[in-house]
């Protein structure tokens, strides 16, 4: 049986986020449990603020073809969702919006339905970006994609981290990988 592929981002481009780090360790729980993970960087793929006058008269942006690609080649997602102001942040839901867009027969739900995702979450506050989290299963969800009930939500993460990038408390090093983990075990199942 093939490796389960799972791509996984975050909903941040900022160097020293804590959803970024957050996800090496998730990862690091994927690949552990034999998932072949691609690391997906939105940076790299710089998408316009969705306009649909826009997407009319120039069609789909370019990279918004190979974030879908990306996304349809998977099988599952695991992202790190961070929240501003309680909410989904801005590059997140831009580039889940783009990528759920019709092109000719294709339909917009390609690149979610009969996907699974795991939602893992990090911020200084005391709720650990949970409020913004459940934004983002809600959104996944109405795009036909299975979100895991597991998820992992770290609050104080302006001070949980190691200098080599683990969590301080091993408790929730091994939490945060159980989510990569679970999320492979889950796509090794799926029919």
């Amino acid at each position: 049986m093939a490796a389960p592929r799972i791509l996984a981002f975050a909903g941040s481009v900022r160097r020293e986020s804590f959803n970024r780090r957050l996800l090496s360790l998730a990862v690091a729980g994927a690949q552990s449990a034999g998932a072949e993970v691609t690391r997906l960087e939105l940076a790299d793929l710089p998408l316009p603020l969705f306009d649909q006058d826009a997407e009319a008269r120039d069609g789909l942006p370019a990279n918004a073809r190979k974030l879908k690609d990306l996304m349809i080649a998977h099988q599952g997602f695991l992202m790190a969702c961070p929240e501003y102001n309680r909410s989904i942040t801005p590059l997140l839901k831009n580039a889940l919006d783009w990528a759920s867009r019709a092109v000719g027969t294709e339909s917009g739900l390609l690149p979610y339905r009969y996907k699974v995702a795991a939602l893992i979450s990090a911020s200084p506050g005391a709720y650990g970006a949970a409020f913004g989290l459940r934004q983002v299963r809600d959104l996944l969800l109405q795009l036909q994609c299975t979100v895991l009930p597991e998820n992992f939500s770290l609050p104080g993460a302006d001070t949980a981290f190691d200098a080599s990038g683990r969590l301080k408390d091993e408790k929730r090093n091994q939490a945060v990988e159980a989510v990569g983990a679970r999320l492979t075990d889950v796509l090794r199942h799926w029919s």
